[in-house]
């Protein structure tokens, strides 16, 4: 399970990198008025700038499922239905993830790590509903409905371009009462590879993906990959585009 000392080295000064980051964060946010509302809004991942999903192409779907890219651009056909498998807390997720994903939690709370699902599968519904209560939040603040909407693509995908739609997408948290979300998105960054899971949204590729940095927001890929991509030190995207899937 131990990685070795190189890549803990390079994976310990990336946490160190993060923890300065967020104190900067911190900073401004306490400084600056116009960041008060941003600590207030739920976080389902903020895009970089919104993509209208009339601008996205069909997303094909590879022989390996697992590596189907799903983002702003490339959107999910309109009958994808994964088959899902319900967890212990009622949330669900791709069936052929499941195997993995039960093992890397036993392991967890075998060190004494204690993980939950807090989000898997949606259906294009759910997804909706969520664009549609952000939209009329922010219209309750005064915002044109036009406007509301542009804001509220900032802040929750547009539905078929979610990769919770796929079922392959987890947000893991911690189980508050016996463990903190910091052990949790740290022994995940370390360990997560060795089951199939990425870290679908890392520092310094938001540009690439669209999306701030998520620490718990995992994607299966497969562990005939997973490994490769996260030690590449690439996002998913440049990932496949370095190496085309059919």
């Amino acid at each position: 399970m131990n990685r070795t000392k190189k890549t803990k080295k390079k994976r310990g000064g990336v946490f160190a990198a993060l923890a300065a980051v967020l104190v900067i964060f911190a900073v401004g946010v306490a400084s600056g008025k116009a960041f008060e509302r941003l600590s207030e809004l739920p976080d389902y991942g903020l895009t970089v700038s919104a993509e209208k999903s009339a601008e996205a192409v069909v997303a094909e779907i590879p022989e390996d499922r697992f590596l189907m890219l799903v983002n702003s651009k490339n959107k999910i056909p309109e009958n994808y239905e994964p088959e899902l498998t319900e967890l212990s807390n009622g949330q669900r997720v791709d069936s052929g993830i499941y195997p993995e994903l039960q093992r890397m939690f036993d392991d967890m709370r075998a060190e004494g790590i204690y993980p939950v699902v807090g989000e898997g599968y949606r259906t294009r519904s759910e997804q909706q509903r969520m664009l549609d209560d952000k939209i009329r939040a922010f219209e309750k603040e005064g915002y044109s409905e036009k406007r509301a909407r542009a804001m509220a693509e900032e802040w929750v995908a547009v539905p078929g371009t979610s990769e919770h739609e796929l079922g392959l997408a987890v947000d893991i948290n911690a189980d508050k009462d016996n463990s903190s979300n910091e052990d949790v998105y740290e022994w995940l960054y370390e360990n997560a590879c060795r089951y199939g899971f990425i870290l679908r949204y890392p520092i310094g590729k938001t540009l690439v993906t669209g999306i701030d940095y998520e620490p718990w927001h995992y994607r299966y890929v497969g562990t005939d990959y997973a490994e490769e991509i996260a030690e590449s030190g690439l996002c998913l995207e440049e990932w496949l585009e370095k190496n085309p899937v059919q």
